[in-house]
């Protein structure tokens, strides 16, 4: 059996582990966590992430949990032939290192706001709406000036730190109906980064058989009720 054991659903988070472990060809188990359902908040898998949370890891004994862990954790121990990360101490690798972070600070808490507020909540709020998605334009525009200059976000080699900020950034057409023609570097990196088989691969785990057209017309659904809602900033 596989020694390591991966909890996730595919959400942005969540492809994000998958994807690195496809890039590297590990063989892996996989328990479905169906965050729908609240299986995250159980006891048992608290036990593996306190946070409640998606994506965790199970590599023998020792677990990891938190996306960017788990990609920083995969880097430094499955990836000797630096497929997907670039030398510790080099300066490609503290340029990686940054830009993971830069989504994880950055990138998407801010986009998970913005769809919250764009899809699933209960009180609309145009000002919440607005808010987020205008910094995530602006946080796509400066991953645009980094790919202006940049193949990658490290430097010439795709990295975690692609694969951090690629889970997030594709998504943002169907979610918030943003035009990637806006930023055409941008563009260009999402639509390369989607043609890898491995991101295909993962991107899928576990394969909820929902299409990606499914998907995008549930999100339609999901603006279409907001859109109904009240604005509570007028009262």
């Amino acid at each position: 059996m596989p020694p390591l054991t991966l909890y996730s659903w595919p959400t942005p988070n969540g492809i994000k582990a998958s994807i690195a472990l496809e890039e590297l060809g590990i063989e892996y188990n996989l328990e479905p966590i169906n965050i729908s359902t609240n299986i995250q908040k159980e006891d048992w898998y608290l036990r593996i992430n306190p946070n409640g949370r998606i994506p965790a890891l199970f590599d023998g004994t020792q677990r990891v949990f938190e996306s960017g862990a788990i990609l920083l954790y995969m880097a430094d121990n499955y990836d000797p032939k630096r497929k997907i990360s670039y030398p510790p101490g080099s300066p490609e690798y503290i340029e990686q290192v940054s830009w993971l972070m830069f989504q994880i600070g950055g990138l998407g808490p801010m986009m998970g706001q913005a769809e919250h507020f764009r899809l699933f909540t209960t009180t609309r709020s145009d000002y919440a709406t607005n808010r987020y998605i205008n910094e995530t334009k602006r946080l796509y525009s400066v991953l645009d000036a980094r790919l202006s200059e940049s193949p990658y976000l490290a430097g010439s080699n795709y990295t975690i730190a692609d694969i951090a900020n690629w889970s997030w950034a594709q998504i943002g057409p169907a979610a918030l109906e943003l035009d990637l023609a806006e930023w055409p570097a941008l563009k260009r990196w999402v639509e390369e980064i989607s043609r890898r088989e491995p991101v295909k691969r993962g991107l899928v785990i576990p394969n909820t058989g929902t299409s990606p057209e499914e998907v995008a017309e549930r999100f339609r659904g999901f603006r279409a009720r907001v859109d109904a809602l009240g604005n509570t900033d007028a009262n």
